[in-house]
């Protein structure tokens, strides 16, 4: 089944879990996929360095894994190329908990009769998301003074794949 658009899950809902009152062990998500973000930290960790820039989310929101693996890879690889492996630390702040789930819609030829419409339309796990709040801090990057504006433009890389305004704060 194809990914489907990042604005059917953008919304932040209460995650649900259904409760079995008879058979507790039927109460917890099964199949819960694995995270497609695996690294959370990158460049010299031990670095001494002057700035210290945030990524901020400006609405509540939340954000698929794969959305963050994308703008992490994408802020990464022009911090590498520009500036070097050892001239800045980036961290990512927030981790995907949330279980997205989707009912799958057959289409086509006899889809009327092969979907079951909305009939227990439960769903099955399909991806992780990060549920943001407006405010939150989202990546951390340290960079020297000189290095400062190339900091900028990288968060700003990391603030177009994501799927809420984002507003870069700068903190001695």
């Amino acid at each position: 089944m194809a990914l489907r658009p990042g604005r059917t899950v953008r919304t932040v809902k209460r995650p649900y879990t259904r409760v079995s009152q008879k058979v507790p062990k039927k109460s917890y998500v099964v199949g819960v996929p694995f995270g497609k973000i695996h690294q959370f930290e990158m460049g010299d960790s031990k670095g001494n360095f002057d700035k210290l820039l945030y990524l901020t989310a400006e609405r509540r929101v939340q954000i698929r894994d794969n959305a963050l693996e994308a703008a992490r890879i994408v802020s990464n690889k022009f911090l590498d190329a520009k500036l070097g492996p050892t001239k800045y630390f980036m961290k990512v702040l927030i981790y995907p908990h949330n279980v997205i789930r989707e009912k799958p819609i057959a289409t086509g030829a006899g889809a009327d009769r092969f979907s079951q419409g909305m009939r227990q339309s439960f769903g099955k796990p399909s991806g992780r998301g990060a549920q943001v709040h407006e405010g939150q801090r989202l990546v951390m990057l340290r960079v020297a003074r000189e290095d400062f504006e190339m900091g900028k433009k990288a968060l700003k890389k990391f603030s177009l794949k994501i799927s809420t305004p984002a507003r870069i704060l700068e903190v001695e």
